[in-house]
């Protein structure tokens, strides 16, 4: 497995790597560090500046270190990648020049207009052909929490899960989320014991969806801890649950869309990026 890992140096893009080797199997990582210049007016120049040489230098020291520090942990290293450019599209551009099974890097966090316009991780999730594992802080590896529904993506994610990643010994969850329709507008034309019978089959066929997914995992000798299901808006009951269990990783996925702008994430998946504790990892279909 080949996993690109993409540090600026700091201790969140570390805690991503440590927390990715905890969920993976054998796998060997190439190291890429991008000398982002893009916020300079095209006016400046600095290719050959004293500026220029001294950001190069600081690229070397942060993969020369983070090579030694990934070898000290027990990781396989590959390439150690310098890049020049925005980093967005600098990462873009090595991850479609090879073939990588996961990109995994760290995520500050953004707040107000800055989370609006979307962070570096969610661009990159947004629009990367592979799955990104996408950290926060370091945290206790254990919990791992599966979002689904009864498409074909939540069983192609659940599968390349298993495939992929060590669920050995992980307390495994499996969420599902049912939406109560607006029956506002027929206030006074319906009976309540109607919208009851409703939701008790929206129950009833998110059990049984779950119970499928626990026969995938059993199947493969893995242990599911918890069946979930609750009811309301998607994102904000996956939010609101993953922060009270202290949840370390959850699953998604998403589909390759063509076209996309790199801000389009998926609203799910992009709101529960933003406001989560835990890591994220948004495998690509």
């Amino acid at each position: 497995m080949k996993v690109l890992f993409c540090t600026d140096g700091s201790k969140i893009s570390y805690h991503s790597i440590q927390n990715f080797s905890h969920w993976s199997k054998e796998f060997t990582v190439d190291i890429i560090c991008v000398i982002d210049w893009s916020f300079l007016p095209d006016t400046v120049a600095i290719e050959d500046s004293e500026f220029a040489v001294q950001c190069a230098n600081s690229a070397d020291s942060i993969l020369e270190y983070t090579e030694s520090y990934l070898r000290e942990t027990g990781m396989n290293v590959g390439r150690k990648i310098k890049i020049c450019g925005s980093t967005v599209d600098a990462i873009l551009d090595i991850a479609d020049s090879s073939e990588y099974d996961f990109i995994v890097l760290g995520s500050h966090g953004k707040k107000g207009i800055q989370k609006w316009l979307g962070s570096v991780s969610q661009e990159i999730a947004s629009v990367a052909k592979f799955s990104t594992y996408i950290s926060k802080d370091r945290n206790a590896r254990k919990k791992v929490l599966f979002t689904l529904d009864s498409s074909d993506l939540s069983v192609n994610v659940v599968k390349k899960a298993i495939d992929t990643l060590d669920l050995d010994d992980k307390d495994i969850y499996l969420l599902t989320v049912y939406e109560i329709p607006d029956y506002l507008f027929l206030e006074g034309n319906v009976d309540a014991n109607w919208i009851l019978e409703i939701e008790k089959k929206q129950e009833q066929a998110a059990s049984i969806l779950l119970n499928n997914f626990e026969k995938i995992l059993c199947e493969n000798n893995l242990t599911v801890k918890s069946k979930v299901i609750l009811k309301g808006i998607p994102s904000q009951e996956i939010i609101k649950y993953s922060n009270k269990e202290n949840i370390d990783l959850i699953v998604s996925g998403i589909r390759n869309r063509k076209h996309l702008s790199k801000f389009l994430l998926g609203s799910v998946s992009k709101r529960v990026l933003e406001n989560v504790n835990s890591d994220v990892l948004i495998v690509r279909f």
